[in-house]
């Protein structure tokens, strides 16, 4: 399953599949604040990038939430990981949301420093951090079409997207958002 939008010069990608496998320059990974490995996606990226990752993020020092780190691809297709911590869900947490955009901002931001044209995202803090799927998508993909509205610097940012449900859900969202954004069209 593929869907695409386009906005200026980028092209918004959803597929469903496994984040290790992207051929994109960069993947994400959803890090807890040790970027050190876990569970789910994070573990999944530390498991098929090797053991160099490891030895790398024991150099970073960790990463607040809401904000993310770049090192080396290791054994992946990719050349580089952007690790980024999402918020932990709590319903009556104000900060939830501004630190979920926050993630997806760093991400793009540190992307763009390096020259990175092509970046993977998984659904960030919907596994065991339990953020709704509904708010997350709606949070990832207006916060990334929002600020690759305004540059010109990143030629692909695709979703991979684990399960046929988040699928849906991002596709429905982008879908929804495509109807209310002139300047962005489903393709």
């Amino acid at each position: 399953m593929v869907m695409r939008a386009s906005i200026n010069s980028t092209t918004i990608e959803l597929v469903q599949g496994d984040i290790t496998r992207q051929d994109t320059e960069a993947i994400v990974n959803a890090a807890n604040t040790s970027l050190l490995g876990g569970g789910g996606v994070d573990g999944a990226i530390h498991h098929a990038a090797g053991p160099g990752l490891l030895a790398e993020t024991r150099t970073l020092g960790g990463c607040n939430t809401g904000d993310a780190r770049l090192t080396g691809g290791h054994n992946l297709q990719a050349r580089y990981i952007i690790h980024a911590v999402g918020p932990v869900y709590r319903p009556d947490d104000v900060e939830a949301a501004r630190l979920l955009a926050s993630a997806y901002r760093r991400r793009l931001e540190l992307a763009v420093e390096h020259g990175i044209k092509s970046i993977a995202f998984p659904a960030i803090s919907t596994g065991v951090y339990g953020y709704p799927l509904d708010e997350a998508a709606e949070i990832a993909l207006e916060t990334v079409i929002s600020l690759v509205a305004q540059s010109r610097d990143i030629g692909l940012a695709r979703f991979v997207l684990f399960d046929a449900r988040a699928f849906d859900v991002y596709s429905r969202t982008l879908s929804a958002m495509a109807d209310k954004k002139e300047d962005l069209r489903l393709l």
